[in-house]
């Protein structure tokens, strides 16, 4: 391994793991709410190529009023279609959503939604070009700002567009986090080397809405198709070991009145598989209780 943050685990040599109702698959929601600055600050950092030429506009108001759309409109469409089918949420809340938008946040705390804390705004990235009081600054401000909302200081870390540094796990274990969802490399859970340990939450990146509708552009019609035929696939592989899967929805582009459809049609596939629908709290949480296997 390159790095000492987790030891490497192939599969096969595992115990086996076991969901609720012996169950195949975990299934979990990841909600992404968040703020996209009209000009964020030079220092900080995005991926590149997510808004490709839309990147030369200074100020971009096309893709800052682009994003907007997801909390003036999308959010609704988006949380009425998850209403029908009473799936359980993980809703991953910027800082600044939080802060300007808080009847959003209480409106996924009205339906017992988890909420964990998704970094500071959506121009802003962890990056290992921030010295480690800046990053413990950002981690800071990010849990406070959820608990501000909801009340109560949120377990799960997720960060904006997977943004770490080799700092970041220990960082947010020392801010009392019980697991982040950071890394797409598995499909169960697994210990991080950290004190106090955390569980690592698979979430792949496959599935993201982001990723396949908008940056690999495919047509929306197929996404349903496509969460269909791997949770059929892991299904099967969860008999010899349970599997986790994660649905990752913005709200600015599932929530388009063109797309919406397909956003229904994949939660009623979803709905026709044998899955523990639950949260990614809910699979920490289980996976602690279950496992005696710890970071090495």
């Amino acid at each position: 391994m390159d790095h000492a943050l987790y030891a490497y685990s192939a599969l096969p040599a595992r115990s086996p793991l076991s969901w609720p109702g012996s169950r195949p698959v975990a299934v979990w929601i990841c909600l992404h709410l968040e703020y996209w600055e009209l000009e964020p600050p030079t220092s900080a950092r995005h991926p590149a190529g997510i808004e490709g030429a839309w990147q030369i506009f200074a100020p971009d108001f096309r893709t800052f009023s682009h994003r907007e759309y997801g909390n003036r409109i999308g959010f609704f469409r988006v949380i009425d279609a998850i209403d029908q089918w009473e799936l359980p949420v993980t809703v991953a809340a910027n800082a600044a959503v939080c802060q300007r938008y808080p009847h959003l946040v209480r409106e996924c705390c009205e339906r017992g939604w988890e909420i964990a804390a998704g970094g500071t705004h959506a121009t802003r990235m962890i990056s290992s070009d921030m010295t480690e009081p800046e990053e413990r600054a950002y981690v800071a401000t990010s849990k406070e700002a959820v608990r501000a909302v909801t009340g109560l200081d949120p377990e799960g870390w997720i960060g904006q567009d997977f943004g770490e540094s080799t700092k970041t796990p220990y960082i947010v274990a020392d801010h009392g986090f019980r697991y982040l969802a950071d890394w797409p490399n598995d499909e169960q859970p697994y210990w991080m080397a950290t004190v106090p340990p955390l569980v690592s939450v698979p979430q792949q990146t496959e599935w993201d809405d982001v990723t396949l509708l908008w940056m690999r552009q495919l047509a929306t019609d197929r996404f349903p198709r496509i969460v269909d035929s791997a949770l059929g696939r892991l299904a099967r592989d969860g008999q010899r070991g349970g599997r986790t899967f994660v649905l990752n929805v913005h709200p600015w582009l599932f929530g388009q009145p063109h797309r919406i459809r397909y956003l229904r049609e994949t939660l009623e596939a979803i709905d026709r598989h044998d899955v523990w629908a639950t949260t990614a709290g809910g699979i920490a949480a289980h996976f602690a209780a279950s496992t005696k296997e710890l970071p090495r």
